[in-house]
């Protein structure tokens, strides 16, 4: 297996950049389309969580692996969460 040099200022920069994008989008979007936008959340973490378990499985890094593992972390939170959120608006609906 051959390694991978990684531009840690350019994945810096691409975090940053995903965090304002992010950020100012939730922030224009009205109240009530709020949840559900989680459920495109939760596939969007789930494709995270994936991406990170590759990219964990084929680095030697010790930083790197670091980050995976935070990765994984924050999409099980966001799955979790997200899936609660869109089961308790469901029950909204029920009689």
């Amino acid at each position: 297996m051959e390694t991978v040099s990684i531009d840690y200022g350019w994945l810096a920069f691409c975090m940053v950049l995903a965090g304002w994008l992010g950020f100012e989008l939730i922030g224009k979007i009205p109240s009530q389309l709020h949840t559900p936008l989680m459920s495109g959340t939760n596939a969007i973490s789930g494709i995270t969580l994936v991406g990170a378990l590759a990219a964990l499985s084929y680095t030697t890094d010790a930083i790197t692996e670091v980050l995976c593992y935070v990765a994984i972390f924050f999409a099980i939170i966001n799955v979790v969460g997200g899936y609660c959120v869109t089961d308790r608006m469901l029950k909204m609906f029920k009689k």
